[in-house]
């Protein structure tokens, strides 16, 4: 079931999605909740006992603090990357998912190397030790990847990339937008030759090239509210990378002190 906007309001008792910090929808038997990407304020969530796979809707909840989501239908840890952004994220509650698996330590750890900040995890408190052990033990998390979009054809051919992939823009194009941003134009070693297929290095190259292009291109057009949005939104994002850098350097600072009294 998709998580309406008429639910929200009524559960929540508001008269208006951004004004809600508080919301419990445990039990619902959710399966979409790209509601909440009209929800950046929310603060306190309840999405426990549920059919929920993706949490690439909470990305933008950057005021989120506790997230319940116990018993849920989430098969990858990968999609913990789309909470990485979340800053203020204390307290995850993500037992009973499949992404958990069968190793409790290595299910604790790869989560705590994804997400250092949390301070409880599935109702127990997380210590510095954790921390630091999980920076080495813990398995990476990466980005979801995204579903295939385009069937091969019938005929053999190979599939063609979608009409918004990035790597479309011509280099003239590319640089026409940042002569408009009074930007440097990028040499062509930075292009993939025509001749050859580009490598995935190349696709993730083009593709924040062209997203900070675009970003600062639609700077232009924003008056001054929606510019203390992106304004506050881009603060955040980088108090993020600070905390998360100060609490891996605790952690690691810990454990050394602790190998050295052992």
């Amino acid at each position: 079931m998709k998580l309406s906007k008429k639910l929200v309001l009524a559960k929540a008792k508001a008269s208006d999605l951004e004004s809600i910090k508080k919301l419990n929808c445990w039990g619902c038997n959710l399966t979409d909740i790209a509601i909440f990407i009209h929800m950046p304020n929310i603060e306190v969530l309840t999405l426990s006992v549920n059919s929920i796979t993706s949490l690439a809707p909470l990305a933008g909840c950057l005021n989120l603090c506790e997230l319940y989501l116990r018993r849920n239908m989430i098969s990858s840890l990968s999609e913990l990357s789309h909470l990485r952004s979340l800053g203020h994220l204390k307290v995850l509650w993500l037992a009973e998912n499949p992404c958990c698996g069968t190793d409790p330590n290595h299910y604790r750890l790869t989560v705590l190397r994804c997400l250092p900040h949390l301070q409880k995890l599935d109702n127990q408190v997380v210590t510095e030790e954790e921390v630091a052990r999980a920076l080495t033990q813990g398995e990476e998390v990466t980005t979801p990847t995204e579903p295939v979009q385009n069937q091969p054809s019938t005929n053999g051919q190979p599939d063609t990339e979608t009409e918004n992939d990035p790597l479309e823009y011509s280099m003239d194009e590319t640089n026409k937008i940042r002569e408009q941003l009074g930007m440097k134009p990028l040499p062509r070693d930075k292009f993939p030759p025509l001749s050859s297929p580009p490598t995935r290095e190349d696709r993730q190259l083009m593709r924040k090239s062209h997203t900070l292009d675009a970003i600062l291109l639609l700077l232009k057009d924003l008056e001054e509210d929606e510019l203390l949005v992106v304004h506050t939104a881009a603060q955040n994002r980088l108090q993020m990378f600070t905390q998360n850098s100060e609490i891996i350097k605790n952690s690691l600072q810990t454990q050394r002190t602790k190998d050295i009294e052992d």
